[in-house]
């Protein structure tokens, strides 16, 4: 008797069990997985300038000027926290940023700069240009930007990062 109930419940359990799992549960994890493209940035004075500041630089150069692209400064912004939130100043997870930023808006190349408690934007531009490699990637072929500047409240210091992209 038992074996014989045991039969019966061990298929319509298997049955429950591949009926309780929709293709609409699964879309919505896959759709959750994805990045998504962030529309809304509130730059502020300071960001503007420094945009303004790196965009002066190149056209004095020939370059192109470099369009400010929301999606990039919340990445931007993103790190900002993280390194706050640290107390330090790296490149920690570039890589997912990169991929994310390659994947939301199609860049074929991503770098990054950095900068930590320069009480300006023309003094932190002025560090990154007399740096190598930052100067790089300031004159660099690329297409498009973002920026955030964000104060760590109990010290009051500034904290930069820079993404450049091209796509």
């Amino acid at each position: 008797m038992k074996a014989t109930l045991l039969r019966a419940i061990v298929p319509v359990a298997f049955m429950f069990t591949l009926i309780s799992c929709s293709s609409s549960d699964s879309t919505e994890a896959t759709s959750a997985a994805r990045p998504q493209l962030i529309q809304d940035y509130d730059y502020n004075s300071d960001e503007l300038q420094l945009a303004d500041l790196i965009n002066e630089h190149r056209v004095s150069l020939g370059l192109n000027p470099l369009q400010l692209v929301n999606h990039v400064s919340y990445k931007s912004e993103e790190h900002n926290a993280y390194m706050i939130s640290r107390h330090v100043v790296n490149h920690d997870l570039f890589a997912e940023r990169s991929e994310n930023i390659i994947e939301v808006l199609g860049a074929v190349k991503v770098n990054e700069n950095v900068a930590y408690n320069f009480v300006s934007s023309s003094s932190a531009l002025n560090a990154w240009l007399n740096s190598p490699g930052h100067k790089a990637n300031i004159e660099g072929s690329f297409t498009h930007f973002g920026i955030s500047i964000r104060v760590e409240e109990t010290t009051g210091k500034k904290y930069y990062t820079n993404i450049f992209i091209k796509k």
